[in-house]
């Protein structure tokens, strides 16, 4: 996982961004939160994390994006298992633990590839073995809301290799199906509508407390529905930038 900071002025506060598979900074870098560091974190090819970065900040807020999410649930879900079962118990352990505020779910569940919570395996695995320059360029196109929004999002877009980007499908499918699920309960899930990446009715169903989403929602958890797509300049500028304006 690559982990890069936006913003690094030492705020007592940092928000933690997961974006989505095929990301790297570079849609998300002239967002500007209030009074806070921020960094993003993308490509899971491996779930590899520094968690040192984290110590010394009062507050730590995370937002994950689409495949985001599911990452964001394994990797700081497992520090908090580690520092639950005691795993951390060196001397600065106690400034390593979790500090979290807001936990903000956009556009994605902690069931990437589940026919009912996420994206379909069929569909899943048609985007992998077919993966091609036309074939992402449509992929992208049907992440946005509409041909404007489209040649907008152009001007931004990763530009990462696209054996990286199978690598990724693939690494994300042996950490999901092979891996522990760590529990990380998210305070807020905002379901674009119109998305047309995870179908919003499944993202409906991973977000109804049940056994199976239990670990993954806290107990004041919240959804919104905005009418929108999976990717949309208003939903990051709300939770990238504004929502922590008055915070």
């Amino acid at each position: 996982m690559i982990q890069k900071f936006i913003i690094q002025k030492k705020h007592p506060r940092l928000l933690l961004f997961f974006a989505g598979w095929g990301a790297d900074e570079t849609p998300f870098k002239n967002y500007q939160p209030a009074n806070s560091d921020f960094m993003v974190c993308y490509d899971y090819r491996n779930l590899s994390f520094d968690a040192q970065v984290l110590e010394g900040y009062e507050q730590v807020n995370v937002v994950g994006w689409s495949m985001g999410v599911w990452a964001a649930s394994q990797v700081l879900g497992k520090i908090i298992a580690d520092e639950t079962s005691g795993i951390i118990t060196d001397e600065t352990s106690r400034s390593r633990q979790l500090p979290l505020g807001k936990k903000i779910a956009i556009n994605g569940t902690p069931f990437p590839i589940d026919e009912e919570r996420g994206i379909p395996p069929a569909i899943y695995h048609g985007t992998l073995e077919g993966l091609t320059d036309a074939s992402l360029h449509k992929f992208l196109r049907r992440m946005c809301a509409d041909s404007a929004a489209f040649r907008n999002f152009l001007a931004v877009t990763p530009r990462r290799p696209l054996e990286e980007l199978r690598e990724e499908l693939t690494a994300i499918e042996a950490a999901y199906t092979t891996g522990t699920a760590y529990p990380f309960g998210w305070s807020t899930s905002v379901i674009a509508t119109g998305d047309r990446i995870i179908p919003s009715e499944n993202q409906k169903k991973a977000w109804t407390r049940d056994r199976r989403s239990e670990p993954f929602l806290a107990e004041a958890h919240t959804l919104t529905e905005i009418e929108t797509a999976h990717y949309a300049h208003e939903l990051f500028e709300t939770y990238l930038e504004k929502e922590w304006t008055n915070d």
